[in-house]
């Protein structure tokens, strides 16, 4: 009976143990856990990367690419076009989430040199799934988080952004590009 007790004592510390460098959910409010994920040429970025800047993160399965193509469209067009975010004070950068997909690592770098040369940004590959453990974000989804410059989360949208969203994005981008 001891033997059962002290197996069962130490098998709960090992799991809370586990559980606890798993992270936490990310939620707005919350400051934003740091990673390390490199690009195609396997240079390392991390948030710091882009200090004093509002960041855009779109976590990607790269099965969802084109979830949100038309809503990255209406930002890119609110930087590039109508000059509403300047740039100088946002990034948005892709993170593609190799681990949810049955594509191999060699097609998600074509896919993501593609919608790198698009939008003219960064994409990263978290071939661990690591904001899936460190954010708490979902599995074979597309999800877009807005980091203040101090990398406190002001956003998440998970699935497809409606349309009905996008200039109230926008307006919080504006914003934040202004603190």
């Amino acid at each position: 009976m001891k033997k059962m007790i002290f197996t069962f004592f130490f098998t709960s510390i090992a799991m809370i143990s586990i559980h606890g460098q798993t992270g936490v959910k990310l939620e707005v409010g919350m400051k934003a856990p740091a990673w390390k994920f490199p690009d195609a040429n396997k240079r390392e970025f991390t948030m710091d990367s882009w200090a004093g800047k509002v960041l855009q993160v779109n976590y990607v399965d790269p099965d969802k690419k084109d979830l949100n193509e038309p809503y990255n469209e209406v930002i890119d067009k609110a930087v590039k076009v109508d000059g509403i975010i300047d740039s100088v004070y946002f990034k948005g950068i892709g993170v593609t989430d190799t681990k949810s997909t049955w594509l191999p690592n060699g097609a998600i770098r074509l896919i993501a040199r593609n919608k790198a040369k698009k939008f003219k940004t960064t994409i990263l590959f978290d071939y661990d799934a690591t904001l899936q453990n460190l954010w708490g974000m979902p599995k074979d989804n597309y999800t877009v988080v807005i980091l203040d410059k101090n990398r406190v989360c002001r956003a998440i949208y998970k699935g497809k952004i409606p349309e009905s969203e996008n200039e109230k994005i926008i307006q919080l981008i504006i914003e934040l590009t202004k603190e």
